[in-house]
């Protein structure tokens, strides 16, 4: 189904009569309801094919997260025999439930898409994906020459007898269960062979733009791995354990040591809470499969398609410019360009006037990168405390600027957080690496995450001592930047700067900082001062505007429910999660929802209160949920020069106009996409903006066909 082609007929979610609904929408079939339309894109005909076959990879992989972290803690509070209810309504085990009926449905649309869809029109286009009766003579002898070479080596047979316990299945890895038998004893024996995620999923044939996948190649070869046995069946197999970390104890005395245990520990004994077979797998074998992973059938799911299709990025990344989106390049806005030198003195840039850099539009190399890499080289900055929660490792510009400005003998803190989902090796490991070179790494607050993107640079200038900071929604990571949607401040402002100072120092050291000259923070004060500022604007005339990735705070939407009644206008933005519910006569007729999904990953958290005139505007790392505004530490800061709020303005303006990638969600708890009009597509007008920008052209017209 096309994107553009939904229509008042076609709604995505389920639907139910209004009166008999509850005030909430479920926040785990709100998440569904995004993956769905994440699986609309990959529907498109509209689309370039590879970007097709990269929205269905990216569907793949959101439902393995969903089903490692959202289902797995749904499973704990059942075992757990947790009575409580979520704000909807549902029980743990009724949300399970109707969990298992949404995704048998997206699974069997996966399965349609891929198997009618996507493999004929990549065929078509010259990209061939051929399983094992589809091979030539030629091409089979060149696969018996690589198995031999580069597979068979790396491949570990286990088998399950009285002798061979059944082995730990690991997560999310692919396998396949073979069935055995010896000719002489006639006994039949079960064996595991683990597709080894060190190798190609595809492996290219003779013929370039013809591939075969890996489990495929092995199954082909079983004989080799089984001489002298009688091979009765294979069928391939994959495994989703609990792959949540949150529960770790944060008192530890060493918080590293306590994240190694545990990674370690759930290695080998997190629960499984999915199981993944080909349809075609016997009674005995699933039976085993479930008994020895601890699974009930609702656990069970089954594919008639190749098991983890998150692997197709492979094919994404083939060199076929022709089957892909025109390479984006950002650009650099002129006050960030050297006049009259290569490259531009950033502080006094700053000292002029605040920088808003949008992403991936605006260049974050020429903005973020460039602000910190100039702080590790100026011999006048003294200090650089910076907040990580994702990077791209000891490699990232910005690890090694900072580990560059440490070894100047500059002071440099990075606080590292250990427990940001999925990046808990990773962050070890360069964290390790910044201590070594005498960076002060810390690890935050006990039992909170950190989660703020905020920067601060200390500079010596004449007798005084300046502050410089950055203020962001996205991570420190120059290759999410390329693909994520978000939003920087840098500042001089001096407020600013001592509020940034004084988090730092209670993220570092001992303090019970509650009140801040600007900042809204998490814990301390976010929750009240959006509450505030929401209030504010509960009356006629009033006016609220937010754009985060989820909202679904119980508290904060009855907030944004009483301001509706009291006469505000309300748009929201909401990427995924979204426990709102809109247009209710009532109580939420004012309030509009909507869903941008595109090319780029809409990530970043902005927020304006008040009408036209001088709405406040403010951006940050939080979204609308209680473990943000309650459980994290989060910063959110406000956007005062008049020129940048426009900015922000143009952003809220584009979002709300867009009927390419917009989506709205009816109070009936289903989302429809918009039906097209102008056919604006916000990202590419976000484009041809900063084009015209870096190009120097002044003002710009906001709104136009795209």
């Amino acid at each position: 189904m096309a994107v553009g082609a939904h229509s008042d007929s076609e709604p995505v979610g389920p639907q139910l009569a209004v009166q008999d609904a509850p005030r909430f929408l479920n926040r785990e079939l709100s998440r569904l309801d995004f993956d769905e339309r994440v699986l609309a894109m990959a529907e498109d005909p509209h689309l370039p094919l590879l970007e097709r076959v990269r929205f269905l990879a990216i569907f793949s992989q959101n439902l393995d997260d969903f089903f490692q972290v959202r289902v797995a803690g749904l499973k704990e509070q059942v075992l757990a025999s947790v009575a409580v209810a979520s704000p909807d309504g549902m029980s743990p085990l009724e949300q399970l439930k109707s969990i298992r009926g949404r995704v048998e449905g997206l699974v069997e649309r996966q399965t349609s898409l891929y198997n009618s869809g996507i493999v004929p029109a990549l065929a078509e286009s010259g990209i061939s994906i051929v399983r094992a009766d589809e091979v030539s003579k030629k091409e089979l002898s060149q696969l018996h020459t690589v198995f031999r070479q580069q597979i068979f080596p790396v491949l570990t047979p286990l088998a399950v007898d009285p002798g061979h316990p059944f082995p730990y299945i690991s997560h999310l890895s692919l396998n396949l269960a073979v069935t055995v038998r010896d000719p002489q004893r006639r006994q039949q024996r079960f064996a595991r062979v683990k597709v080894p995620p060190v190798l190609p999923r595809f492996v290219p044939l003779a013929e370039e733009s013809r591939f075969m996948p890996l489990e495929d190649v092995i199954a082909l070869h079983l004989q080799a791995l089984f001489p002298g046995m009688d091979i009765i069946s294979h069928h391939p197999f994959r495994v989703t354990r609990d792959g949540d970390l949150d529960d770790v104890d944060s008192d530890a005395e060493d918080l590293l040591a306590a994240i190694q245990t545990e990674l370690r520990r759930r290695r080998r004994h997190a629960r499984v809470v999915r199981l993944e077979v080909d349809p075609g797998m016997s009674a005995e074998v699933l039976e085993l499969l479930t008994r020895e992973l601890e699974l009930q059938p609702a656990d069970v799911y089954q594919s008639e398609c190749l098991l983890d299709l998150g692997s197709l990025t492979a094919l994404w990344q083939l060199d076929r410019p022709d089957l892909k989106e025109e390479p984006w390049t950002p650009a650099t806005q002129p006050r960030l360009r050297g006049i009259g030198a290569e490259v531009p003195d950033l502080f006094a840039v700053l000292r002029s006037g605040d920088v808003l850099a949008h992403h991936p539009y605006d260049s974050f190399a020429t903005s973020v990168e460039a602000f910190i890499d100039q702080a590790a080289s100026d011999p006048n900055v003294l200090a650089i405390k910076q907040t990580l929660y994702r990077t791209s490792g000891p490699g990232s510009p910005i690890v090694r600027a900072l580990i560059r400005a440490a070894e100047s003998g500059k002071q440099v803190a990075a606080l590292v957080e250990l427990k940001a989902r999925g990046d808990e090796q990773a962050n070890i490991a360069w964290a390790r690496a910044l201590e070594e070179a005498n960076v002060h790494v810390v690890y935050g607050l006990v039992g909170l995450k950190t989660h703020a993107k905020v920067t601060l640079v200390v500079r010596r200038e004449g007798k005084s001592i300046q502050n410089y900071v950055h203020v962001g929604t996205g991570n420190y990571n120059p290759s999410t930047a390329h693909g994520y949607e978000d939003v920087s401040l840098l500042s001089a402002d001096p407020d600013l700067g001592a509020d940034v100072t004084e988090l730092f120092n209670l993220l570092t050291g001992y303090s019970r900082q509650h009140r801040y000259r600007k900042l809204l923070v998490a814990p301390s004060s976010l929750r009240t001062g959006i509450t505030q500022l929401i209030d504010r604007e509960a009356k006629a005339g009033g006016r609220i505007a937010i754009k985060v990735n989820n909202l679904i705070d119980p508290d904060i939407i009855d907030a944004l429910y009483s301001a509706s009644q009291a006469g505000a206008e309300i748009d929201l933005i909401v990427r995924s999660m979204c426990s709102l519910r809109p247009g209710v006569p009532g109580l939420s007729e004012r309030i509009r929802v909507r869903s941008i999904v595109g090319r780029f990953l809409e990530h970043s958290r902005i927020f304006r209160f008040g009408a036209t005139g001088q709405p406040d505007y403010y951006l940050g790392s939080s979204d609308i949920m209680q473990r943000n505004l309650d459980r994290r530490v989060e910063a959110v800061a406000p956007v005062t020069d008049p020129k940048l709020c426009s900015r922000l303005a143009e952003i809220f303006e584009i979002a709300l106009a867009d009927d390419v990638l917009a989506w709205e969600l009816r109070s009936d708890g289903s989302w429809h996409h918009v039906d097209p009009e102008r056919g604006l597509n916000s990202h590419k007008r976000f484009q041809e903006l900063a084009l015209e920008r870096a190009r120097g052209n002044g003002v710009v017209s906001l709104i136009k066909h795209a």
